[in-house]
């Protein structure tokens, strides 16, 4: 399993400018927040990840493009509203 700093250093690097915070909930499962360090706005939140999952690189590349496509998906829904 990776640690949680590292988790969130990595996640960093991946969606430079945002910031990240990694929060390990009571049932072992992991919440992922993703914003704008000065502004505070939120961009992405996901909770209920599973923590066991994230053993192997490979895992974690599969979190980042996952939260890729959220991120974008996010984005695309905000221009269709304007």
């Amino acid at each position: 399993m990776i640690h949680l700093t590292q988790l969130r250093m990595q996640l960093e690097r991946s969606f430079s400018p945002l910031a990240c915070e990694c929060a390990l909930t009571g049932d072992n499962s992991l919440t992922v927040k993703l914003y704008h360090p000065a502004t505070g706005q939120v961009d992405l939140v996901v909770s209920g990840l599973s923590v066991a999952m994230l053993r192997t690189p490979e895992a974690m590349a599969a979190l980042i493009e996952e939260l890729r496509y959220e991120l974008e998906s996010i984005g695309l829904n905000r221009s269709n509203a304007l």
